[in-house]
């Protein structure tokens, strides 16, 4: 996670076996929360039903929205965290013969289903007498994890100290109109070593980085009360109307036709703070 802001580390819970071939495993993460480097014995489907999450695997770092998820592998080594608080519901998948998932950490794109059907499994996952019930939602749920298409769209994140401090300025304030000239004087460095810096580590532009950051902000900001108004001036478009002009290009809906259907699906997810199934 970024060393320029402190991240409070949390631990790992515990878990000899998956007491099926899917286990759900829910916990409300606070801001800038994070589970330490770890891996697991099986596959883990790394969800969150609200607010973004960091997600790390080798050098490789995303951010994630709630119609996004990463499939790790078992025994990929990878951190977890959450920069701004989230409702982390995320799956443990044993690898029961049949499994057809990637071999390879990605990021998949989920659907309202899947996600319908991960908040229903963790309701109704500590009744014993639901077991019948739960078997049937699992089988459901793999078919729908095998069906998830692969995003190459993603947040990346970088490693350097320098490209952090911007990075991490950015998303505190992505009104912030500084261009790469602009921020090689903040930097101590010049714009075409910034902008080289940015093509290595993250593989885009300044620019490029600066519009996907504000479209994973606007997703994670329709999830909260905030007017669609606010969220605009809140990214630095000039007027709702660009800014809904951006969303829709990028999501195929306008800010408030996502924010209606995905109030539809989300009205089950809790907010109160919970941690169950720890172990």
């Amino acid at each position: 996670m970024s060393p320029e802001q402190d991240w409070f580390s949390i631990d790992v819970p515990e878990l000899e076996t998956l007491p099926r071939a899917i286990h759900s495993r829910s916990q409300n993460l606070l801001p800038r929360q994070k589970f330490p480097l770890h891996s697991h014995r099986w596959n883990q489907f790394v969800y969150a039903t609200s607010g973004t999450l960091v997600v790390t695997v080798g050098d490789t770092w995303h951010v994630i929205t709630p119609e996004q998820a990463i499939w790790v592998p078992t025994g990929v080594e990878h951190t977890t965290g959450a920069l701004n608080g989230a409702e982390f519901r995320n799956l443990y998948v044993a690898d029961v013969p049949g499994l057809q998932m990637p071999d390879r950490c990605c990021v998949l794109a989920v659907t309202e289903l899947l996600q319908a059907l991960i908040i229903e499994l963790e309701q109704v996952g500590r009744s014993e007498q639901e077991d019948r019930y739960i078997d049937q939602l699992i089988a459901l749920i793999l078919a729908q994890l095998e069906r998830l298409t692969v995003q190459d769209f993603h947040l990346p994140w970088p490693r350097s100290l320098q490209l952090n401090r911007l990075c991490e300025t950015l998303h505190a304030n992505p009104a912030d109109p500084r261009s790469l000239d602009d921020w090689g004087r903040e930097l101590g460095a010049s714009s075409r070593t910034l902008a080289r810096r940015f093509e290595k580590e993250l593989g885009m532009s300044l620019r490029d980085w600066r519009y996907r950051l504000r479209l994973f902000l606007a997703v994670e900001w329709l999830c909260t009360e905030r007017s669609v108004t606010d969220i605009a001036l809140g990214l630095g478009y000039a007027s709702t109307s660009a800014f809904t002009y951006m969303f829709r290009q990028a999501m195929g809906r306008s800010p408030t036709e996502w924010r209606t259907q995905r109030g539809r699906t989300a009205s089950g997810s809790s907010r109160e703070p919970i941690d169950r199934h720890p172990s």
